[in-house]
């Protein structure tokens, strides 16, 4: 089904590109733009793992320094049946974690070092064993392939917006109704973004939450865990974070209330806890 999900995904980005490159530069700018389309859903299905481990500025965690960390990741990865996965650490200033990868076989687990230092050692374990559950049930695929995408949507909103500055419109004749397509995409290219992160987010939250509790037995770690990555976020938006990945943390990096938390990546705290608590005896 996420293999599905995947190929939407890039035949969508490739309609997307085709759609602007028409509007700014007409059949040729078609062209070119199918091009790149082709190219970008190469480097996103092939890379996109490595490029958001680089924007992060994640580097493979030394295993002498973090033998601690390995030792964790190593044993809840024996117990889910799958692969080690490569071990990264973010210097970036936020409390939070993330796998990505294409597949079990080539996937990466990603922490900050404040989670290291936030959580003791049981809630750790428990922040592992839910990536390790997205890893395992295969959905670190879309989830990295719906974060180039969505960055590339807003990226086709400011190529709208710029042509449209400097006369792009309607230098084609061909294209027919072309200043209104570029209105509705440049208004609503963000809005799409994020309409994809909440298509796959939240129901792999409560299903990776799910798993971590199957993995390790004790959901009441990975909820003390929540609570305190929450409260994090609650104190200071994590700037470091960019909207496009969002998605990928265990834990919205951005601050939510009210109305706003209608479209918040994730479920709320007490919507994963309530779930836990329906699940499981603790």
């Amino acid at each position: 089904m996420n293999y599905f999900k995947t190929f939407t995904l890039m035949a969508l980005l490739t309609m997307l590109f085709v759609f602007v490159g028409n509007l700014i530069g007409g059949n040729s700018g078609m062209l070119l733009a199918f091009g790149l389309a082709i190219v970008m859903n190469f480097f996103s299905y092939w890379f996109s793992d490595k490029i958001v481990l680089a924007m992060y500025g994640a580097k493979e965690a030394d295993k002498a320094e973090y033998k601690q960390l390995y030792a964790l990741v190593g044993n809840l990865a024996s117990r889910a049946s799958i692969p080690m996965p490569k071990v990264y650490v973010l210097q970036a200033p936020m409390a939070n974690a993330f796998a990505t990868g294409r597949n079990p076989e080539h996937s990466a687990l990603a922490v900050t070092a404040m989670v290291l230092e936030l959580l003791d050692a049981k809630e750790l374990e428990a922040v592992l064993a839910h990536e390790i559950s997205h890893i395992k049930n295969r959905d670190i695929l879309i989830g990295t392939i719906a974060a180039t995408f969505a960055g590339a949507i807003t990226m086709a909103g400011s190529m709208v917006r710029w042509a449209a500055i400097f006369g792009g419109i309607g230098k084609n004749e061909d294209r027919g109704g072309g200043a209104i397509g570029f209105l509705v995409l440049a208004i609503l290219a963000p809005f799409a973004a994020l309409l994809i992160q909440l298509a796959i987010s939240r129901s792999r939250e409560y299903e990776a939450d799910n798993g971590s509790a199957e993995i390790t037995g004790r959901p009441q770690y990975l909820i003390s865990a929540l609570e305190k990555l929450t409260s994090a976020v609650s104190k200071k938006t994590q700037q470091s974070a960019t909207p496009a990945t969002a998605h990928m943390f265990i834990v919205n990096p951005f601050k939510g209330g009210g109305l706003t938390s209608l479209f918040s990546t994730h479920p709320s705290l007490e919507q994963r806890k309530e779930n836990l608590k329906k699940k499981y005896t603790f």
